[in-house]
């Protein structure tokens, strides 16, 4: 995806009260660098270390120095700042600029925009607008559904069952996030965020009713627009995942967008009850991020008891009474 200062323009309710002093010169030109940063000592003229795609920031420090300078001074060093390509430059705290620094943006087409914000609280808020627009995605095929509060993706062959097995968890009171679509995204280096698509709005479609309309049937608290994915369960027939681990002590993994998350194989046959099952995934992930795995303290009380039992057989064979 690409991002450009037009978009950040028109977001909704302006959370970075910009105003563009420069007027339409270069808002529609992609921002090339998620990094937003200060100058530095490039105003002072050292740009060895100088990274000029990223988004530049004049708090009041840099204004100030600028100031300090001789007219002819301060237009040397910001001639050298704008020698380079850069996407833009931002002015915070709602400084007055420099003559020459708003003379030097228009005529080498940079645009320059200045802030209400103090430079920390701009620095808070515009990171996160660019960050999402350059994090890394994919769309899968499968279903994603927050049970218990675990985001849960259903992922199968077509005609499996995904949806339907999505459509009862609603039915018992959980929440769907996105059916058949769904729209991934990394947050940091190891969140994934999903969500549906913008035109499926919340709807399925189950094989021989059609397309239903989730908020409608079941009410607004039956969706919701995001969840973090947690936990895959790959819904395979019987057949093919007969040999699955029955333990818990296999736990398996996979990864997305170089995320690892874990991984459940559930065996489908006629009768079995996948609602329940996935409800109890979604506890099972919650027992374990609480510190709590059954499968290995079952295992360790085993051990424990089979050692226990070969003491006392050691013991009976050395007694010749």
């Amino acid at each position: 995806m690409t991002l450009t200062l037009r978009e950040i323009l028109a977001r909704r309710g302006d959370p970075l009260q910009l105003e563009p002093l420069t007027g339409e010169v270069g808002l529609d030109r992609p921002i090339p660098d998620p990094e937003v940063a200060s100058p530095g000592l490039a105003l002072a003229g050292y740009t060895g270390r100088f990274m000029p795609r990223r988004l530049h920031v004049l708090g009041e420090t840099e204004i100030s120095y600028l100031n300090a300078l001789n007219p002819g001074e301060r237009r040397a060093r910001l001639e050298k700042f704008f020698d380079f390509d850069l996407p833009c430059v931002f002015v915070t705290k709602g400084q007055a600029v420099p003559t020459e620094l708003l003379d030097l943006a228009r005529v080498r087409g940079i645009p320059l925009l200045r802030s209400k914000l103090k430079t920390a609280e701009f620095y808070r808020r515009i990171k996160p607008i660019v960050e999402e627009a350059f994090a890394p995605r994919t769309t899968l095929h499968g279903s994603l559904a927050d049970v218990y509060g675990v985001g849960l993706l259903f992922i199968g062959q077509s005609g499996i069952g995904k949806s339907e097995c999505v459509l009862d968890l609603v039915e018992r009171g959980h929440r769907l996030v996105a059916d058949d679509i769904v729209q991934v995204v990394r947050r940091g280096s190891d969140i994934l965020i999903g969500s549906g698509h913008e035109l499926a709005a919340h709807h399925m479609e189950i094989r021989g009713v059609g397309l239903v309309d989730i908020p409608a049937l079941f009410g607004i608290r039956s969706v919701r627009q995001q969840k973090r994915i947690e936990v895959v369960v790959q819904l395979e027939a019987w057949e093919k995942a007969k040999d699955t681990d029955r333990t818990g002590l296999q736990q398996l993994e996979t990864t997305i967008l170089e995320v690892t998350i874990p991984r459940v194989i559930v065996p489908l046959n006629p009768g079995k009850n996948i609602t329940v099952i996935s409800e109890v995934v979604a506890m099972m992930h919650l027992l374990r991020f609480a510190g709590v795995d059954v499968a290995a303290a079952f295992n360790q009380r085993l051990i424990r008891k089979m050692k226990e039992k070969q003491g006392l057989r050691e013991y009976l064979q050395e007694d010749y009474e």
